[in-house]
C-alpha cells in the first residue's frame, strides 16, 4: 500500500504523483526495460510501440515477483527524443493506461543522447513495494 503526497496548495500533476509514503514486506527494483521482446528482439521502432513493450516487459517481471502496477512506487523513464514523447504524450498515456492501470506512481522522465541497446528509444526502470 502506499499514501500519495500532496502538500496543501499544489495542484495535483498530470500523470504521475510527485511522491509517495510506501508500506510493505518485499521491495522490488526492476532493471530499466526498453521496448524488445522477451527473445531480445525489437519488433519496431515506432516510439510509443516501444513505450507499450517495455511497459508490458515491467508488467511481466511484476507479475514474476507476484506484485502489480499498484505496487509501484516510482518510475524513471528514459527517453532519446524528449521533443517525440512530448508530440505523442496523448498516445504514451493510453498505452501506459491500458497495461498499467489507473496506477500513477512518481515518475521522472529524462533525456539521454543514446541508450546502450542501439535500437531503444525509451527505458523504464522501476521500484515497487508489495
Amino acid at each position: 500500500m502506499h499514501e500519495i503526497l500532496l502538500p496543501d496548495g499544489w495542484k495535483r500533476p498530470s500523470g504521475y504523483s510527485n511522491g509517495v509514503v510506501a508500506s510493505g514486506a518485499r521491495q522490488i527494483f526492476l532493471a530499466g526495460q526498453v521496448g524488445w521482446n522477451a527473445d531480445q528482439q525489437f519488433t519496431s521502432d515506432d516510439f510509443v510501440d516501444q513505450v507499450g513493450q517495455a511497459l508490458r516487459n515491467v508488467r511481466a517481471l511484476l507479475d514474476a515477483a507476484e506484485a502489480g502496477p499498484e505496487h509501484v512506487v516510482r518510475m524513471t523513464w528514459y527517453v532519446t527524443d524528449r521533443g517525440e514523447y512530448l508530440r505523442r504524450v496523448a498516445e504514451v498515456g493510453a498505452t501506459y493506461r491500458d497495461v498499467m492501470g489507473k496506477s500513477f506512481p512518481p515518475m521522472t522522465l529524462v533525456e539521454v543522447s543514446a541508450l546502450v541497446e542501439e535500437r531503444a528509444l525509451v527505458e523504464i526502470e522501476v521500484t515497487a513495494v508489495a
